[in-house]
């Protein structure tokens, strides 16, 4: 973890910028007993606004709208990953039900058409 002063001079960016991006909500750092705390995904995403903003040109509302759907998305991973973690310590019998059952639910597709 980085305390706020490690983390400016690590993304390179100013003391305001980073402010500005806590305030957004575009960085979250974890509160401590010694302040806020960066990790190492907080500079990926620094590198990620760096990324939208600079080169690829997204706008403010843009950027928001983009790690929000990253964030939903990880959310969505890491809750499928406990799924599947509880499914795995199941009996081998439900384990085959479970499947067949999401096999079931799964759209039929049309000769000619690729799997996705």
């Amino acid at each position: 973890m980085l305390d706020f002063d490690e983390f400016v001079l690590r993304v390179s960016l100013s003391q305001e910028t980073v402010e500005a991006w806590v305030v957004e909500g575009w960085l979250r750092p974890r509160r401590t007993e010694q302040g806020r705390a960066f990790s190492e995904m907080d500079v990926s995403r620094v590198q990620l606004i760096q990324d939208l903003r600079n080169d690829l040109g997204v706008n403010k509302e843009g950027v928001a709208i983009i790690l929000d759907l990253i964030d939903q998305m990880h959310g969505l991973r890491r809750t499928l990953r406990e799924l599947c973690d509880a499914i795995g310590v199941q009996p081998t019998e439900l384990q085959h039900r479970i499947l067949a059952e999401v096999r079931s639910r799964r759209p039929i597709l049309l000769k000619g058409n690729d799997e996705p």
